[in-house]
């Protein structure tokens, strides 16, 4: 997705229309986000519909197909077909990996595979960069930038195939043996057991209970959190990196390209962070101080940004001075966003829905999450010449700190427990408070 922001250089090159009609600019980039909602609202639907894995093969399939359209591209048009369908492709795998690698995991280290799906996420967004700068002087440069994704989602599709359908989502079906054969592939015989009487428990209840399947529906979408990790800004701090670092007094393209790059990798590491972490720390403690060091980030550069227009006219060591502290506070930004906010969002929403809506309500929260994106991504450059770069990191600092209030009361603590029993824990408490309580996961009688 993000290898367009190189892109687009050479496109504006090779056709003059888009050159000179910033719509279509806006377009080329501005489609692949438009088919993430839509393909992360389908794809909820087709998770339920014709499993996890049908959704993965169909998102790679439509990733694939969008790659070859944009390199072979003739025009405008065919290129934005090709951005649509990378985003169909992308929306859909958005919300169906994290559930497929949540529900086919054992419980002590599913935060850590979910965690590795966000490393390898934000590795792929760092390896966009230097995508970029290889090709830039390849003969047809865009093209194969463009094109090149291709490879991987078509890796995937064929891994894919030798893959299992997710156990909970067969049990669910009625295919009870293949289920229960795949289990116990993954857990240790000792847990087996255990773990297919739990799920036997949560799909019994489920059937009894079909006839409130809408109120529940509602009550277990309200406590996803996944659209409050995009309007604490990352995609500002993503998409816009090198404006900021240029507005922060950095004025060369290539200086501010190089520390973009930097950005990139230090969002790749927090999330080698958030692999280690997350199933010793836990996800909500994880939660509280990630987003308690955005606000403080948020702060330096809103102040930082602040000092800058209030020195006028600005002399150079001054200028230095408060560039390099931009700098810092994006850079902390990221160290603690990635960890936390980054990935436990979407562990969380892997977790704590009912079996026969997970698909759906995964799906939902997917389509808000890029709904929200598309929000903070189109509205920063026009905030910051409305209000002020200063004022526009206040208010996303505001966000963050009713993101913060939101996690201490609303969202529970999952960490090491069987998805069965979060379900079981939801529906006995209404707020989370406690988050530092330890429990024994043995013992089935205590909830978080």
């Amino acid at each position: 997705m993000r290898v367009i922001s190189g892109a687009l250089l050479y496109i504006r090159d090779d056709f003059k229309s888009v050159d000179r009609k910033t719509l279509l600019q806006e377009s080329i980039v501005s489609m692949a986000v438009a088919g993430a909602i839509i393909g992360a609202a389908i794809g909820g639907w087709m998770n339920d519909r014709f499993g996890r894995r049908t959704s993965i093969l169909v998102a790679d399939f439509l990733f694939f197909v969008g790659a070859v359209i944009m390199a072979a591209a003739p025009n405008p048009g065919a290129l934005i077909t090709g951005r649509v369908f990378v985003g169909l492709g992308v929306g859909m795998a958005s919300m169906t990996s994290p559930l497929y690698i949540s529900e086919a995991s054992p419980a002590k280290i599913r935060g850590a595979l979910v965690s590795t799906n966000g490393f390898l996420i934000t590795s792929g967004q760092f390896l966009s960069y230097l995508i970029n700068l290889a090709f830039t002087r390849a003969p047809g440069t865009w093209r194969w930038m463009l094109g090149v994704a291709g490879i991987p989602a078509l890796l995937q599709f064929i891994l894919m195939l030798l893959l299992p359908e997710s156990p909970r989502w067969l049990y669910r079906k009625g295919r009870e043996e293949e289920a229960q054969a795949i289990l116990r592939k993954v857990y240790p015989a000792h847990e087996v057991e255990t773990e297919i009487r739990d799920l036997k428990e949560s799909v019994d209840k489920e059937i009894e209970e079909e006839g409130s399947s809408e109120k529940i529906n509602l009550v277990k979408l309200l406590k996803t959190r996944t659209v409050f990790q995009q309007f604490v800004g990352i995609n500002t701090v993503m998409y816009y990196s090198p404006t900021i670092v240029q507005l922060s007094g950095f004025a060369s393209n290539r200086t501010a390209l190089l520390l973009s790059l930097v950005t990139s990798g230090l969002n790749a590491a927090g999330s080698i962070v958030s692999i280690y972490f997350i199933d010793r720390t836990g996800r909500k403690k994880l939660l509280v101080i990630s987003l308690s060091g955005v606000i403080l980030s948020l702060g330096v550069l809103s102040a930082v940004f602040h000092e800058t227009t209030s020195h006028s006219p600005m002399v150079s060591a001054v200028e230095t001075k408060f560039g390099w502290l931009a700098l810092v506070g994006l850079a902390l930004y990221i160290i603690f966003f990635s960890p936390g906010m980054g990935t436990a969002p979407w562990i969380v929403n892997s977790e704590i829905y009912p079996l026969r809506f997970r698909g759906v309500c995964g799906g939902i929260a997917a389509t808000a999450n890029w709904i929200s994106n598309l929000i903070v991504a189109q509205s920063f450059l026009s905030l910051t010449q409305a209000i002020g770069t200063s004022w526009t990191f206040l208010i996303f600092g505001v966000i963050s700190v009713a993101a913060l209030l939101f996690v201490l009361i609303f969202v529970p603590e999952t960490k090491g427990l069987p998805i069965e029993e979060i379900e079981k824990m939801l529906e006995l408490r209404a707020l989370h408070f406690k988050f530092w309580e330890k429990r024994s996961l043995p013992d089935k009688s205590q909830s978080v």
